[in-house]
């Protein structure tokens, strides 16, 4: 499928700023099902520093913030060739060892919720890939997507207490009760054409985990569902912390409003 994105985040700054810096990981890579066939970024109030992989392989843009602007926009645009792979990525590769996947974090941590719902898998554990997919089951039962409940900051097991939660507190859940199995996770960020509209407010975001012999192998809790011809990947990390499309590292003085607009459509393929 021939997938064509569109996204802007505007920053609107309530004095004009002195100085600022952000991390943006807002360029996909081509890999296993999916190809990068061009990609632009263009900046208004900031200017690129620099561009490098990070530790998780992701493609990092660090720009500045120009002084004295009240407003920064970042547009993003390109065009992404994918296939349904149903879900399996393969191999792992990057600069992280495997068993780091295993290790938890702030927003996996499991406590006795997401325990409770690992608890209830009766499939067994050496069957993996099935573990895996009841494993979501589980979650989507438990935990109703409900947006407007959760913020960024919001860990899985406080996501599962609530029994509310986004495809951020879904991916968390999963990787936390994952690697508590045994098994190595992560955290993806990307795009998903929905079938029933072109504009979006956020992008979306699911979990992968490494199952041998097939390598890494995605689940979209929020949909039911391993990701298909209609996902972009664009970061992966241990948790969102390391794969969130813009993280700031100082803005100086004054509040922000944050405006995204993002639009994934499907695009005739090139005879």
């Amino acid at each position: 499928m021939r997938l064509k994105v569109g996204h802007t985040t505007r920053y609107t700054f309530s004095r004009p700023v002195s100085h600022g810096l952000q991390r943006l990981r807002l360029t996909p890579k081509s890999t296993h099902g999916q190809k990068v066939i061009d990609w632009s970024m263009q900046l208004t109030g900031a200017k690129v520093e620099v561009e490098y992989e990070d530790h998780n392989y992701n493609m990092i843009t660090l720009i500045s913030v120009n002084p004295g602007i009240s407003e920064v926009v970042v547009h993003c645009s390109g065009t992404v060739v994918t296939a349904d792979n149903h879900g399996v990525i393969g191999p792992h590769s990057g600069h992280m060892p495997l068993w780091s996947f295993l290790q938890q974090s702030p927003l996996t941590r499991p406590g006795p919720r997401i325990r409770a719902i690992a608890a209830q898998l009766d499939v067994p554990k050496g069957e993996v890939l099935a573990m895996l997919h009841r494993l979501s089951s589980l979650i989507l039962e438990q935990v109703r997507y409900e947006p407007g409940e959760t913020q960024a900051h919001t860990s899985g097991e406080e996501a599962a207490m609530l029994g509310v939660g986004v495809c951020q507190d879904h991916a968390h859940i999963f990787i936390g009760a994952a690697r508590a199995l045994g098994v190595p996770a992560r955290y993806v960020s990307g795009y998903l054409m929905m079938n029933d509209r072109v504009e979006q407010e956020a992008g979306h975001a699911w979990a992968e985990a490494y199952v041998e012999h097939l390598g890494w192998v995605g689940f979209d809790v929020s949909n039911g569902m391993s990701p298909d011809e209609r996902y972009v990947r664009v970061a992966t990390g241990r948790d969102y912390r390391e794969a969130a499309p813009v993280t700031g590292i100082s803005w100086g003085e004054g509040e922000s409003v944050l405006e995204v607009r993002l639009a994934v459509e499907q695009q005739a393929q090139e005879q």
